[in-house]
């Protein structure tokens, strides 16, 4: 029989973390988006690169790749980005949804392939990072069970599925963060614009 006390508590704890993490994702993607000074094609951009870094295999370098591909697009083809927002949309695929992330493009990889009768079932995938991750391990020993995992054991699956995913969603995260951000800058000139009404008359 639960106690009313354990229910209260666990309901806290629910609460707790997703407030927390919708204050981490306002202040996180949010307000740097609100706060950019450039066009905002410029800040979409930004978050359509991070998008497309985050919904790639590449784990522990996604950032590096978004400083790369801002160095050349600036330097080789004057195009530029939002590098903070580049950089902080790639958060999307953290501890908490890298494997099921992984997962999903390993099967859309397995689909492309036709590979039909062989998806491995995600307690097996889950277990595999699971060990790659463990306290037990030297960081070499960690590296060299990702390397394995994301080049040989799924990685040719998980690559070619990530594709699909990481053109809808740089898509997606382009077409919004530039509507959220035309969006705000427009209220923010009407609010703007009926102060100094009020002022002048």
């Amino acid at each position: 029989m639960a106690v009313p006390g354990q229910e209260s508590n666990k309901l806290l704890r629910r609460t707790g973390f997703w407030q927390r993490l919708s204050r981490l994702l306002r202040f996180r993607l949010a307000i740097p988006m609100l706060r950019s000074r450039h066009s905002p094609e410029h800040a979409a951009r930004g978050t359509m690169v991070g998008l497309v870094w985050a919904m790639t295999p590449s784990v522990g370098i996604q950032m590096p790749l978004v400083f790369v591909t801002w160095i050349i697009g600036r330097r080789l083809f004057n195009w530029d980005f939002s590098l903070l927002l580049g950089l902080a949309w790639t958060w999307v695929t953290n501890a908490f949804t890298l494997v099921p992330t992984y997962y999903l493009f390993y099967l859309t990889g397995q689909v492309m392939l036709g590979h039909w009768g062989d998806l491995s079932g995600y307690e097996r995938f889950a277990a595999t990072w699971g060990e790659a991750f463990s306290p037990d391990l030297t960081l070499w020993q960690q590296v060299v069970i990702m390397g394995r995992v994301l080049l040989l054991d799924w990685g040719v699956a998980m690559w070619l599925g990530s594709i699909p995913w990481a053109i809808v969603s740089g898509w997606l995260g382009y077409r919004y963060s530039l509507k959220f951000v035309r969006a705000h800058r427009h209220a923010r000139a009407e609010r703007m614009a009926r102060r100094h009404s009020r002022h002048q008359g």
